[in-house]
């Protein structure tokens, strides 16, 4: 349920309702606007006839239900859109376009180095590289593990990027959480809730990736158990579903970006290496992407996509990364955005 307090309503009086919404089984989530408090009321459903005697606690001006399963996720009860912010210098949600690059996984120190520069040069503002891999099969590259993590934040350290990278399981929470400026929850672990639990209840920004056959409604419904624990700072990413088609390694779904800006206040990236699988493909669906009024692209890239352990065939080079970025500037002008 929604309770908007009156536009006069004081501090006592909201904190009023906040001790009764409690006393009746419920977790509050405020929002304070600029003319008015609105409180998220959210909890089990089959008793939410309580919350309507609300209406006649002084300073409440009406409470309306939240028709959509996605509570905390949709833009009912927050009409405003949500900007994530990762250090200074990176807000995603606002009208920075962010661009998200580096290599499926951590390989070397001279790897990761060389490719970080790179793609700081070109426009990058976060490096991606995986130190935990899930891979299809249990005998393929699985990553460095801590010492990708390391190897990671050396590349930080050198570079000023912030870096994001995949957690598979709540135990590697505490150690991946300790390098990660922004923590990856993969395709394949979209709907572990028990992972999705813990993360929600750290204050550090996570990065969603839609799962290979999920719904959109599915994927809002992920990014609710993150949200429901109190962590608010959530960048969706559509990487792409499972089809019948062949010719590409997923099927880009495009149109969830500007049906997901319309349903939800998050703010939402755009993957095209795992979305297509075909690295000439990646810079038109970047431009696409940013078109259809994505918040920024999470780009594989490799200093030699050739050698690369894990998703070599996906992968651009440095040069062909630096083309991408200067395609990408006049649609970034015509939409009155920046990188």
């Amino acid at each position: 349920m929604i309770i908007v307090m009156q536009e006069n309503a004081t501090r006592e009086q909201i904190d009023h309702v906040f001790e009764r919404v409690r006393e009746l089984g419920y977790n509050v989530h405020p929002i304070y606007g600029k003319q008015r408090t609105v409180i998220g009321a959210i909890g089990d459903e089959r008793g939410k006839f309580r919350l309507k005697s609300l209406e006649s606690v002084p300073g409440v001006e009406s409470v309306i239900p939240i028709l959509k399963p996605y509570k905390l996720v949709g833009r009912e009860l927050k009409k405003e859109k949500t900007v994530v912010r990762v250090g200074e210098d990176v807000a995603f949600g606002s009208k920075q376009f962010v661009i998200i690059a580096g290599p499926c996984s951590v390989e070397s120190r001279e790897q990761i180095i060389e490719t970080a520069e790179r793609v700081k040069k070109a426009g990058a503002r976060m490096l991606r590289g995986g130190a935990f891999k899930p891979r299809t099969s249990p005998y393929s590259f699985q990553g460095l593990e801590e010492e990708g993590l390391e190897l990671l934040a050396e590349a930080r350290e050198k570079t000023g990027l912030k870096i994001v990278t995949e957690v598979i399981t709540p135990q590697d929470l505490p150690l991946v959480s300790s390098y990660a400026d922004v923590l990856q929850v993969g395709a394949r672990n979209m709907q572990n809730f028990a992972l999705l639990k813990q993360i929600g209840q750290l204050d550090k920004p996570v990065l969603l990736k839609r799962g290979l056959s999920a719904t959109i409604n599915e994927f809002l419904m992920s990014a609710e158990y993150i949200l429901s624990e109190g962590n608010r700072n959530v960048i969706l990413c559509e990487r792409g579903i499972r089809t019948f088609e062949t010719a590409t390694r997923n099927t880009l779904d495009l149109s969830a970006v500007p049906l997901i800006l319309k349903m939800s206040h998050l703010p939402i990236i755009v993957d095209p290496s795992h979305g297509t699988g075909v690295p000439d493909l990646v810079a038109p669906m970047s431009k696409a992407a940013a078109a259809a009024g994505a918040d920024g692209v999470i780009v594989e890239v490799h200093s030699n996509p050739e050698t690369a352990l894990s998703d070599g065939e996906q992968s651009l080079d440095p040069d062909a990364f630096d083309r991408l970025v200067g395609a990408l500037k006049p649609i970034l002008k015509a939409e009155g955005r920046t990188l």
